[in-house]
């Protein structure tokens, strides 16, 4: 058997042992930003943080293992103050990870910005992310130029 090489397996959560559970429980507390502190979210689960520790890496929602996706976005800004703030506040909002961001010296009112975001948290879809991009003053294109998995 080669010790290596990981395996995963598909389990029904109502099986899982309980610090299984409640280190789940714990992540998700974390992710939803309803404490501040890994302290904080095993205790409000009733579970030790040497439990935590042991199982917050190996423990992972199937959905979100199908998802960690990673999109590359192209946008012309205009160069203004501020567009490029919101642009990134609107990411950070929607639960998005900017992993890069280049931008190009702005030339006739316009700068180009290419992000590579990670979308794993996010609620949007990469389409419903490109349209409320739009929606943003000062972004006069949005296109999903690549996508892939992290």
């Amino acid at each position: 058997m080669e010790h290596n090489k990981e395996t995963y397996y598909l389990i029904r959560s109502d099986i899982l042992p309980e610090s299984i559970q409640k280190t789940i429980e714990a992540k998700k507390t974390l992710e939803r930003g309803e404490v501040a502190t890994i302290q904080q979210a095993v205790e409000r689960v009733g579970l030790s943080r040497s439990a935590y520790y042991k199982y917050k890496d190996a423990v992972h929602p199937f959905n979100a293992m199908m998802k960690q996706k990673i999109i590359t976005i192209s946008l012309n800004l205009d160069h203004r103050t501020g567009v490029l703030s919101n642009l990134l506040s609107y990411i950070a909002q929607s639960r998005g990870n900017v992993l890069t961001i280049n931008q190009t010296i702005p030339l006739q009112g316009l700068a180009n910005v290419v992000l590579s975001v990670e979308t794993a948290h996010m609620n949007l879809s990469a389409t419903q992310l490109t349209e409320e991009l739009k929606q943003i003053e000062g972004i006069q294109k949005v296109v999903i130029v690549g996508q892939g998995q992290s």
